[in-house]
Parts: C-alpha cells; sequence; structure tokens
C-alpha cells in the first residue's frame, strides 16, 4: 500500500464550478519515504478571482499567474488525476479534504467529465480526534507550526507535504502504523461516488456534534420562554429605581431564563423597560468577563454596562 496525500488550489470557486488550477500530490511509501511529489498546474479556463465580491479576504497563490493559460486544462489531466486518486494501492489523504473533493465534484460537472470514485481520510479530522478537541476548525498552518512541519502555504504540492508530516507525526505520537491510525481514532473515511460525497467521521466527533446540537436545541427553548415571557410584560406607571431606563442582556444573561425572567419582572416593576435591540436601550447587563459580539457592540456604542449581580443591587436597594 502507498500514501497518496493532495491539495487542490483554485483560481475562482462558485456554487457551480471550481476552476482547479493545481493539483499537488506527495506520493510516500507506508514509512512515509516520498516515491513522487509534484505539482499539476492547470488552465482554469477563466480568471482568477481569488477575493470576495468586496476585493477582500484574498489570498495569494505563489505561482505567476499569466502562466497557467500554457498549461493543460482539467479535462485533459483528468485521467492522470483520476488514476491517482483511484489506484486501490493508493490510500489517500487530504487536509480539510471534503472541500478539495467538492472542487473535484464541480469540475467533473463542469465539463461533463465521469465521477471520481474513491476512499478517503482527513488530516484535519485525524488531529481533532486525535487531541480530542472539535470546538475549531484547525487550519493546516496551524497543525504544522504546533508539529513543527515547514512548507510553503498555498503551495498544492507543499500543502500535500505538511499534511504528510502531520500524519505521520501522528502515527509516531499514538506509536501506531499508518495503516491502524483510522482504527486507533474511530474515525471512518469519506466517500465521492456517483457525485455524491460523503464526508470522513469519528466517534468522538458525532458525540460532539450530538452534543452541540442537544446545546442548541435547549438554548432555543430556553430563548422562547423568556421571549413569550418577556412579550406579556406591560410599561409600569410605577416610579422606581430604573425608571427612564431601557434594558437590554447579554445572549448568555438572556439564556439563563432562572436568572434573566426574575431579573426582568423586577425591571419593570421598577419602571424599566426591555428591548432586544442594543442601540434602543442605555443600560446593557452582561459579566464582567463575557467578549461576546453583542457585548462588544454595546461598548462600541458607549452603553453603560453593569453585572447581573449589580443589577440586583440596584433593584433590592
Amino acid at each position: 500500500m502507498n500514501l497518496l496525500f493532495f491539495d487542490i488550489e483554485c483560481a475562482g470557486v462558485h456554487k457551480t464550478y471550481a476552476k482547479i488550477c493545481v493539483f499537488g500530490y506527495v506520493l510516500c511509501d507506508e514509512r512515509f519515504n516520498i516515491i513522487k511529489k509534484e505539482d499539476i498546474l492547470i488552465n482554469p479556463r477563466g480568471r482568477f478571482e481569488l477575493t470576495d465580491r468586496k476585493g477582500e479576504k484574498g489570498i495569494v497563490l505563489p505561482y505567476e499567474y499569466a502562466e497557467f493559460k500554457h498549461h493543460p486544462t482539467f479535462t485533459q489531466v483528468y485521467p492522470h488525476i483520476k488514476e491517482l486518486l483511484e489506484d486501490p494501492e493508493n490510500f489517500v489523504f487530504g487536509h480539510a479534504v471534503l472541500n478539495d473533493v467538492k472542487y473535484l465534484n464541480l469540475e467533473t460537472k463542469r465539463f461533463h467529465l465521469p465521477s471520481f470514485r474513491f476512499s478517503f481520510a482527513d488530516s484535519q479530522l485525524i488531529f481533532m480526534t486525535h487531541i480530542n478537541d472539535y470546538s475549531r476548525q484547525f487550519g493546516l498552518e496551524y497543525i504544522a507550526s504546533a508539529l513543527g512541519v515547514e512548507f510553503t502555504p498555498h503551495r498544492a504540492a507543499d500543502d500535500a507535504y505538511a499534511t504528510m508530516r502531520i500524519v505521520e507525526a501522528i502515527c509516531k505520537a499514538r506509536e501506531v502504523e499508518v495503516k491502524d491510525l483510522l482504527n486507533d481514532l474511530n474515525i471512518s473515511l469519506g466517500k465521492i461516488e456517483r457525485y455524491g460525497v460523503t464526508r470522513p467521521v469519528s466517534r468522538g466527533f458525532k458525540k460532539f456534534n450530538a452534543a452541540k446540537n442537544a446545546a442548541r436545541r435547549e438554548r432555543g427553548i430556553k430563548r422562547t420562554k423568556f421571549f413569550n415571557h418577556l412579550s406579556r410584560k406591560k410599561p409600569s406607571k410605577k416610579v422606581g429605581a430604573l425608571s427612564g431606563r431601557m434594558i437590554t442582556f447579554s445572549r448568555p444573561v438572556e439564556d439563563d431564563i432562572l436568572i434573566s425572567i426574575p431579573l426582568v419582572d423586577k425591571i419593570y416593576a421598577s419602571g424599566g423597560r426591555y428591548s432586544q435591540k442594543i442601540d434602543l436601550c442605555n443600560l446593557y447587563v452582561a459579566a464582567a468577563d463575557d467578549k461576546t459580539a453583542r457585548t462588544q457592540a454595546a461598548a462600541s456604542l458607549g452603553i453603560e454596562t453593569i453585572t447581573p449581580e449589580r443589577l440586583k443591587e440596584i433593584l433590592n436597594a
């Protein structure tokens, strides 16, 4: 068995095309001895669109863009790429590989070519499962830096090389052969076939997603209870500690209905009112260590901010 690590760069990605301009790969044996490392440059048959609509957030590929028009088209290199990826002797890896597989799918459809058919593993998922942290997507540069792997970002063959070294490092850390790595981490392969794509998953990732979805549902139930309660509140003519004040809470305070609902009752009983809109309030309530976007927005508007504890003191005064 050989190991095939690949990476793709695109001149532009849209819902109907990917304009692949580089297919980079590293082919090695099970001991990570490199057999071949290559960048296959491809004429993308279109202009480079590496920024968003505002001309921002673009990447710079380490190639001379003018040179791409002198290279073969995707249709011409497709047989070679297909042979590499579908060779039953090649165990295929990529980093955040689902994106690259989708690019291949888009280009085969764009040029009316037969679908690819191969299974694949994802070094990003392997790393996340290895460290048991699914809270964010770990980029290739971050992982490579953490593991001491040097490479040139966005040069496809170098990205593929970095992916190889990451998998090699994790194999060494877990003291397993690469053929046993996925079993050790309880990871199943992704697959592309007949233009359908399934993602690779791990048991840990499934558990994390299940817990996250359960927490999201619970948060939704609490928010519904909070806003249903709020909708029944009427302004009070009583003069109190919060007369003339319009209050809003941070999301974490709102979601803690054991705190937020009693506070809303006291706010209205003290002559205050509650608004969901930050720009209408003149008193914002958040924990002292809250760094959420909503709290930062309140600070940027110069709105007086106090903690729930301080609000309770004012209401009980």
